[in-house]
């Protein structure tokens, strides 16, 4: 998919928890929730070339900036469950209903364990690049490591505002095909990386949360991915970080029935990278 402009939907607000949360939404039928990561600059904004394509294919396509993030005002003090806890509350104020999860990255654990604690509230899974305790460590030595790699990154990045250079070396380390990244695609990410954004960046490194974002005791995510009782699929780019293709090629090795997805020429931007297959795999499971 080139980088044909597109235009750009009305921002939206709903207050949760005194916040007021921004969202962008296209399309009528079924609800979609398009879910961002964590990184410095992450917002809804990364889901703009997805939102259309979902919508005419009969969905009603919604992404929302996770107080903190993007537009989204920021709470007192932020935590990983605070993150987490946000999304279902931002569903029933923006009138979502039984809603299909597609989570990109760190929202990929959200998505699991929200489906897990309450599934009727969630009729599909998709995880496009879900970190960290989502998929298998190659070795009981790897375990922890792909986090603290990640963390180790954004506290570098909390260091010192970031330029418009530095936007655009972000999204060409996530992205395999350059050629997707306008000037508009960075001139956006800037917008959510500098001034209030960069702030709640900084205080999420000093936060005490732990990295990996839950209770190293607790038993991990892609040992109870077989517990979900709605559908799930899985879409991996090979080339992404953290050996995260050969970990699902592991996780499909464990579970040949489980609908995992491993895209060549694809790295952290799946739904940029394999916007197409996003919508082959996508559309068919939601509708299936």
């Amino acid at each position: 998919m080139d980088t044909v402009e597109r235009i750009r939907p009305q921002d939206k607000f709903v207050t949760v928890d005194g916040l007021k949360l921004r969202y962008i939404e296209e399309g009528t039928g079924p609800s979609v929730l398009f879910l961002h990561g964590a990184s410095l600059g992450s917002s809804a904004d990364v889901f703009l070339r997805n939102l259309g394509p979902f919508a005419k294919a009969g969905f009603r396509a919604v992404a929302f900036d996770i107080p903190g993030f993007g537009l989204s005002e920021m709470p007192a003090k932020q935590s990983l469950p605070q993150q987490r806890n946000a999304i279902p509350k931002f569903i029933d104020a923006a009138g979502l209903g039984k809603t299909a999860l597609v989570a990109h990255s760190r929202s990929g654990n959200f998505a699991i364990q929200l489906a897990l604690e309450e599934p009727a509230r969630y009729s599909h899974v998709i995880i496009i690049l879900g970190t960290g305790p989502v998929l298998p460590p190659q070795n009981e030595s790897q375990v922890g490591r792909y986090e603290a790699v990640q963390a180790r990154v954004d506290k570098e990045m909390a260091q010192t505002e970031p330029t418009l250079e530095d936007a655009r070396k972000l999204l060409q380390a996530d992205t395999f095909n350059h050629a997707l990244i306008s000037d508009e695609d960075v001139a956006i990410r800037l917008s959510r990386m500098t001034g209030r954004n960069f702030a709640a960046h900084q205080e999420r490194q000093n936060a005490e949360a732990p990295a990996g974002g839950g209770n190293p005791a607790a038993k991990p995510l892609w040992q109870r991915l077989t517990e979900l009782k709605m559908p799930l699929l899985m879409i991996y780019g090979r080339d992404d970080r953290a050996h995260a293709g050969e970990r699902a090629e592991l996780l499909k090795q464990m579970h040949p029935a489980m609908n995992v997805h491993i895209v060549n020429s694809c790295k952290h931007m799946v739904h940029w990278d394999a916007a197409d297959d996003l919508l082959r795999l996508g559309i068919p499971f939601l509708k299936g």
